[in-house]
């Protein structure tokens, strides 16, 4: 029995999924991934095969990952890309299969000739699940779910820009969304909308804090205004929260878990005036989403210890640990675990401290990436503290900091600004003086390429450091 099978004996007629197209009761959903299963299976899919699912938040691509749970089967999520880093992937991974959604042709720029690929392609076809001959009852007395089963393969970015893949098991992801339900108290009366990609930990966690709860997963059509009309949950990034508070529109939302970037206290606090509690965390691949945890209230930690999960810090670095952690990284068939006896802590390779107040738990700040920390005249400067100082300027909606190399400091911080007015560094300069030393202040300010911002959740350092030398070779 899977969860889904589990859900549909308890509540076969309660809604489980919609879409634009289609809704799904939990009967319905149970019938469509029997189906899918079937198809799988006479292409020659069995337990143990990887596939390849390149695709954005299709309908598809969801059910697709929900049969190849049934069949045993472990999908590595990728999005669409270029066909020299979808063969990277592939070749990372040794898939047998590769499944791309009918929309790979509208990709733009990331649009490649499939025919390059040289693994076999599924295909499958939704059928209609008023009837299906070959849909048997679920017999829940000698049928449980395999909690060590292998459930997903998410790529991280790589600081070396090499990814990697990272594999977790059903009790993993299981875990993480106990964790989190708990705090964010999200149950089975609620809806969350799949507003993050499913090839990011961010998103793919959504699906699993459904599946736990037997709640409603809400797939929407890509306008947010329309798709938030429909839910209670929602995991967005603070620029489309802000767009949502903008229109004015009633949002009926309880509550949404806020990431990718700095968080302004004063949007929160505008969401708040609506019923809206807004939460912020921190976590990553390998742990299965979020570790830490809290709704926003000014101060300057991240939150506290969700269940299930460990933390501690030495010599100022963040080390984790708990039943969220991934099996490991997948490379040409070995999988490397994260920890051992010996080491049994991951390395997150971030900076943080512990933020103590007097009655309640420790809680922790998250000062960035070590790797994002630079000297410059013998100082250290850390990219993620200058960036907080600018998001909170009221004309700049996301900023990034980028070392480059300078002949007298060693080197210089610059920032990428995204803002829809004219480029004011006079102005960012007497903002930050406010609050930062002097040295810490960028050299120069350039505005933040469309081109990078890819997937609305992140924009790669490296790509930013490219994007730079670039601009000063012209």
């Amino acid at each position: 029995m899977d969860l889904i099978q589990q859900w549909c004996m308890a509540s076969a007629d309660k809604v489980a999924l919609t879409s634009p197209d289609v809704t799904y009761s939990w009967q319905e959903l149970d019938k469509q991934v029997s189906q899918l299963v079937e198809q799988l299976k006479e292409q020659g899919v069995i337990k143990g095969h990887i596939i390849a699912v390149i695709s954005k938040n299709d309908l598809e691509a969801v059910l697709l990952y929900l049969a190849s749970l049934r069949v045993g089967a472990l999908c590595a999520l990728m999005p669409p890309q270029p066909i020299t880093a979808i063969n990277q992937k592939l070749d990372i991974i040794q898939a047998q299969f590769v499944w791309l959604s009918n929309a790979t042709d509208t990709f733009g720029a990331n649009a490649f000739d499939t025919n390059a690929l040289d693994i076999p392609r599924l295909s499958i076809t939704l059928a209609d699940t008023n009837t299906n001959p070959k849909h048997l009852a679920v017999n829940v007395a000698t049928k449980h779910i395999d909690l060590d089963q292998y459930a997903s393969i998410v790529f991280t970015s790589g600081s070396t820009g090499v990814p990697k893949a990272v594999v977790h098991a059903i009790k993993h992801h299981l875990a993480s969304a106990q964790g989190i339900t708990q705090s964010f108290l999200f149950g089975a009366q609620d809806a969350w909308l799949l507003s993050l990609p499913i090839y990011h930990v961010s998103g793919l966690s959504i699906i699993w804090r459904w599946l736990a709860k037997g709640a409603k997963l809400v797939i929407g059509c890509g306008d947010l205004q329309s798709d938030i009309q429909q839910v209670t949950h929602a995991s967005l990034v603070p620029v489309q929260l802000q767009r949502l508070l903008d229109s004015g529109q009633p949002i009926p939302l309880k509550r949404v878990l806020l990431g990718g970037s700095h968080i302004p206290l004063s949007l929160t606090e505008r969401a708040s005036e609506q019923g809206i509690e807004c939460w912020l965390g921190y976590g990553m691949t390998e742990t299965a989403s979020t570790v830490i945890a809290k709704q926003v209230d000014g101060s300057p930690s991240a939150g506290a210890l969700l269940p299930f999960r460990k933390i501690k810090l030495q010599d100022g670095r963040i080390y984790v640990a708990g039943e969220t952690l991934a099996s490991g990284y997948l490379h040409h068939g070995k999988l490397t675990p994260l920890v051992t006896d010996d080491q049994p802590w991951f390395d997150t390779k971030d900076l943080g401290q512990c933020y103590q107040q007097a009655g309640k738990p420790d809680e922790y700040i998250i000062l960035g990436r070590a790797d994002n920390q630079f000297i410059s005249g013998g100082e250290n400067i850390h990219c993620e503290e200058i960036e907080a100082v600018l998001i909170r300027h009221p004309s700049i909606k996301q900023a990034f900091i980028i070392p480059v190399e300078d002949k007298q400091y060693g080197q210089r911080p610059v920032a990428f600004i995204d803002t829809t007015e004219k480029l004011d560094p006079s102005a960012y300069q007497a903002y930050l003086l406010k609050h930062l030393d002097k040295f810490k202040c960028p050299d120069a300010y350039y505005r933040l390429p469309d081109s990078l911002m890819n997937t609305g959740i992140k924009v790669s350092r490296a790509d930013l450091k490219n994007y730079y030398r670039q601009l000063n070779r012209a």
